[in-house]
């Protein structure tokens, strides 16, 4: 007789909103809302939620991430006043719909331990069997303390956490960051109960100072934009240089890193703000695009350069904290690239092993959460083979499907092989392909990915302006995993499947590419193997035989401000919406050519 499976789906609630699917502890598909609902970031997964559908008609469990409780802050039903996502599963009969309403026993709240859920997300995927975690966040979970005699909340930015199977995450650190004046002292047994850990403390610092993400949040909203376009921000950053005139950004502090608040002030839970009136350096700006700004270029300089060190600071504190050479990265800063590649180089002759989560931002406490309910439920032990990005729901098209969406006004269908994709790269033209389940994670893999030929020297121009992006704003590349350490310098790395890291070029390399080398010489790259992406890898080969260069100019596929393309109507719609002409469908060797 067949075992009923355990279908167990969560959800992360705010911002890059999202929901992941297990069935048996493993991921079914994990989607961000902003894909289905085509507006960036958005919040309150409803359309991932009913994607479930697809899969099961009953979940055994609904697991919810966040920061702040659910009762508190998820909002009300109509007439029943059960919160939005039991009312939503319960109406789409996810859940049962005859329980308790207000306290339904197939939902399982995971909003109080939202540093911890990032650090299961990258446990659970990185194939280590026990680890330390460092989760270096904007504001997590938000806390009820008690300081100097007041009741305050405080919030989550930086944590340590020791991670093994099945569930265990034992809370080494905190730093919390609070509103208004604190003493800053360093509590060595805080109270672990609030994170599920009765009868133990771990080490916490309490201050009034910003933490590290929310001092590059800082200098991102001073460069002009939202808080949480930080990728912005290490996009500029080797525009500027080394400026004395700017003082530090934290303090001479041995005990952790401390911001220094005369510049950086925090606006706890959401942002910081440069605090530009202190000096006439940072305040003088006569542009209307003040990225062209020395005193913009050079802060986001001492951001990246300053903020990367300081995150080799809680490295070091969690390896001795924990004993644990093994580190698994996560929280908003772990997708900076630029700084996960310092880490080698700061770090190389430590011994530390290193998996940085390339899902690590909010969406990825979903994933966090289902596979740490899992383990909890069963006790399992067994290292689960998590770390794919190819999560996104199934687009099974048939080609009878296919060609019935793309039978509409300006739109050309016809058969295509990889050297036909080749020849119309080397003619300077943009082509997207479009493939399988979509990347989670905000890196295009080779599945919604736009390519182009790295070899022009004026690519990365041409791209930006078609994709309507930044001057400033780099592009990555995607190479035949064989030739990788012949082009660039691992720095001691076999792979980089997920474009975690942006790395200097081997000598005389940059030349051959300039499409994709940055300013300051790096370029991200994704190490492709047939077995991860067969008609991608298949396609640089194939690239590679006709011009000698095993790696292709990749980006996202969508256009300035807005989410990877989902589905094949979003695509043919950007296609439409743009200067690009072409799309590649490799599972049906068709090329889509758009004619505007």
């Amino acid at each position: 007789m067949n075992k009923k499976p355990v279908w167990i789906a969560s959800i992360a609630r705010g911002h890059n909103a999202s929901v992941c699917l297990l069935k048996d502890g493993e991921i079914v598909f994990s989607i961000e809302e902003e894909r289905l609902s085509r507006h960036k970031y958005d919040g309150g997964p409803y359309a991932s939620m009913i994607k479930i559908l697809d899969y099961t008609k009953e979940l055994d469990y609904l697991v919810i991430a966040h920061t702040q409780s659910l009762a508190d802050t998820a909002g009300k039903v109509d007439f029943t006043g059960d919160d939005v996502y039991t009312g939503l599963a319960r109406k789409l009969g996810l859940i049962r719909r005859k329980e308790n309403i207000y306290n339904h026993p197939q939902v399982i709240d995971m909003s109080h331990i939202h540093h911890k859920l990032h650090a299961a997300c990258a446990f659970y995927r990185s194939g280590f069997k026990d680890a330390v975690a460092v989760i270096v966040d904007g504001a997590g979970t938000f806390l009820p303390l008690s300081v100097n005699g007041e009741n305050v909340i405080g919030w989550e930015t930086e944590s340590i956490y020791k991670c093994a199977y099945p569930s265990e995450f034992e809370t080494l650190y905190k730093h919390i960051g609070v509103r208004g004046p604190s003493p800053g002292q360093l509590i060595k047994d805080f109270d672990s109960s609030m994170y599920d850990e009765p009868g133990k403390t771990h080490q916490a610092l309490i201050t009034d100072r910003a933490g590290v993400t929310k001092v590059y949040e800082a200098v991102t909203q001073y460069c002009g934009w939202s808080p949480i376009e930080a990728g912005k921000t290490m996009g500029l950053f080797p525009y500027g240089k080394d400026n004395p005139a700017i003082p530090p950004l934290f303090d001479n502090s041995s005990i952790a890193p401390l911001a220094n608040r005369n510049l950086i002030v925090p606006t706890y839970p959401n942002a910081a703000v440069v605090n530009i009136g202190l000096f006439d350096y940072l305040n003088y700006h006569d542009s209307n695009d003040v990225t062209l700004l020395e005193n913009r270029r050079d802060l986001a300089y001492a951001c990246q350069t300053q903020t990367q060190d300081q995150v080799v600071r809680i490295i070091r504190k969690a390896v001795e904290m924990s004993g644990n050479k093994n580190v698994v990265l996560s929280g908003g800063y772990g997708l900076n690239c630029v700084a996960n590649y310092h880490y080698l180089q700061a770090l190389k002759d430590e011994g530390i092993n290193f998996y940085v989560e390339p899902i690590s931002n909010d969406a990825g406490t979903a994933i966090g959460a289902a596979l740490m309910h899992w383990y909890k439920l069963t006790g399992s032990k067994h290292i689960g083979a998590h770390n794919t990005l190819y999560l996104g729901p199934s687009n099974n098209y048939t080609v009878e499907q296919v060609l019935d969406i793309a039978y509409q006004p300006g739109v050309e269908i016809q058969d295509a092989t990889y050297n036909d994709i080749v020849n119309l790269l080397t003619k300077k033209n943009i082509v997207t392909m479009f493939q399988g389940s979509s990347e989670n994670g905000p890196r295009a893999l080779g599945n919604r990915s736009v390519m182009f030929d790295p070899r022009f020297v004026d690519g990365k121009d041409y791209v930006n302006e078609v994709k309507h992006r930044e001057y400033f704003r780099p592009f990555a590349g995607s190479i035949l995993k064989e030739y990788a350490k012949e082009w660039f310098d691992l720095r001691g790395m076999e792979d980089s499947p997920f474009m975690m890291y942006a790395v200097n070029c081997q000598p005389g390399i940059a030349e051959k590419i300039p499409s994709i080398i940055h300013v300051d010489g790096t370029c991200r790259i994704q190490t492709v193997t047939e077995e991860q992406n067969f008609h991608y890898y298949n396609l640089i080969k194939e690239f590679h035989t006709v011009t000698g260069c095993p790696i292709l100019f990749n980006t996202s596929f969508n256009l300035g401000g807005e989410p990877l393309v989902e589905t094949l109507e979003d695509a043919i719609w950007t296609l439409k919406n743009s200067d690009i002409d072409y799309l590649f469908l490799p599972e049906f060797n068709k090329l889509l050519t758009v004619k505007k």
